[in-house]
């Protein structure tokens, strides 16, 4: 079960290419916040129109990557 209580929370600030899985959303976590994105933090993205937002997870054995699109309005 995943329990948020568990986990720090980082936004990167700034647009972030949507087009990004996996790999290339650890890559900007080890190079931009030097930090390992295996450890327990909840990584979150957003794409430059800010209607787009995207979590990398890391959770025992592997990554999950949560996306939601905005319908109306936008992230602030």
């Amino acid at each position: 079960m995943f329990n948020y209580r568990d986990y720090r929370i980082i936004l990167a600030c700034g647009a972030t290419d949507m087009r990004k899985s996996i790999n290339g959303l650890s890559e900007i976590i080890s190079s931009k916040f030097k930090l390992d994105p295996r450890e327990n933090i909840i990584f979150a993205f957003c794409n430059r129109s800010r209607d787009r937002i995207k979590r990398l997870v890391w959770e025992d054995n592997g990554f999950w990557i949560h996306f939601k699109r905005i319908e109306r309005g936008r992230v602030i």
